[in-house]
């Protein structure tokens, strides 16, 4: 599933400040936390999307690189590569004169769910951007993709222990992921310190991946974009995101679409657009000319006679191709007429003499702005 904007994850504007960001936070977390959602996988994932956005844009640093190089710019830096990993979060700070045992429950002071030691935890997914040129999003092509992602450590095949060591039981939460932190009259929910809200550790962990059970690694991969692709679009590779923790699905590799503007070519939808210079006899009296098309191929043009500048002439089935048809748009041609600004003298001549058989009012009248359109 492709990533939403934090700031639109949480309702608020890109300017938003810290007490707005917690706000909109705060609210999300009430409704989706999943102890008070028991069972609905949706609200999970809404308050892991949350938890996820509120992470970055608290952090000054975070937040910074995010508006200025979006997901790509977070990478690797714990944050803004996919889902969050704890199942609950410290809120001893969003939630400071509320009562939080209407609120809650059992989630602060109750002791909440206990969690299975060695939980499996699907991987993140990955966003990449990509820029193709005009030509090859109009037609189609393949493109080769470099990425660093996370897979099971080869050492301890995913474990995370040296030498066969197993996964035991956290002491210090008792395998909840979690401990109670007192804060006045209230007990707080907060990750564990020792198993990092695992619920489970390892004794001895692999000194490859110090435990974790994943390695990053480098990949390539050949994408093939299809003929007609726009501008932003969205291809989704699946499983080819982060490995999943403790034999956990690996997320999916999000490839974002930047189309490069063409120098003579814009698009609309299916069609082409392009302009073509004319003299002003050729418009005047009609000609055949030559122009070429977005894929280099010839084509015979033919002016009427009395075509006026901004004319619009279309080629048939010359434009984008529609998706899984033999069709396409159309290829509109710009006439634009050019007016000489130099002339030798048997022109000026012959042009003089043209006018006197066109007798050109001296006192034109205005024409009305709906015969320009």
């Amino acid at each position: 599933m492709a990533k939403r904007d934090y700031y639109e994850v949480l309702g608020v504007q890109k300017n938003a400040t810290k007490d707005e960001i917690k706000k909109g936070y705060r609210k999300l977390a009430i409704q989706y936390h999943p102890d008070k959602n028991q069972g609905n996988k949706e609200a999970e994932e809404k308050f892991k999307e949350a938890t996820e956005a509120y992470e970055i844009l608290s952090d000054d640093q975070k937040r910074q690189i995010y508006d200025q190089y979006g997901f790509a710019g977070l990478e690797g830096m714990g944050g803004g590569g996919g889902g969050y990993s704890h199942a609950y979060a410290d809120f001893s700070d969003l939630f400071e004169g509320f009562d939080l045992g209407g609120i809650f429950g059992n989630i602060f002071g109750g002791g909440g769910g206990r969690r299975s030691s060695g939980q499996t935890n699907q991987g993140a997914s990955l966003r990449y951007d990509m820029e193709i040129s005009f030509k090859e999003a109009v037609y189609g092509t393949e493109k080769q993709v470099q990425f660093q992602h996370t897979e099971p450590c080869e050492t301890c095949k995913g474990s995370g222990g040296a030498n066969g060591a197993q996964r035991k039981t956290c002491s210090t939460c008792g395998g909840s992921g979690q401990v109670r932190k007192s804060a006045g009259f209230f007990a707080f929910a907060q990750t564990c310190p020792t198993c990092a809200g695992e619920g489970s550790v390892i004794d001895n962990p692999c000194k490859v991946c110090g435990g974790s059970g994943l390695q990053p690694k480098r990949k390539k991969i050949n994408i093939q974009i299809p003929a007609g692709t726009d501008n932003g679009k969205r291809i989704t590779i699946p499983r080819q995101g982060d490995a999943g923790r403790n034999g956990g699905p690996a997320g999916d590799l999000v490839i974002i679409v930047h189309v490069a503007r063409h120098q003579y070519f814009e698009r609309s939808g299916n069609d082409l657009y392009c302009a073509v210079p004319i003299s002003a006899t050729q418009a005047i009296l009609g000609a055949e000319i030559q122009v070429t098309s977005l894929d280099d191929k010839k084509i015979k043009l033919k002016i009427p006679a009395g075509t006026p500048h901004g004319k619009l002439l279309r080629l048939k089935n010359e434009g984008v191709p529609y998706s899984g048809t033999g069709k396409k748009g159309d290829l509109y041609i710009k006439v634009l007429v050019e007016i000489p600004t130099k002339l030798s003298s048997k022109q000026k001549d012959l042009l003089a003499e043209f006018m006197k058989f066109e007798n050109p009012s001296e006192s034109p009248m205005p024409r009305a702005l709906s015969e320009l359109e």
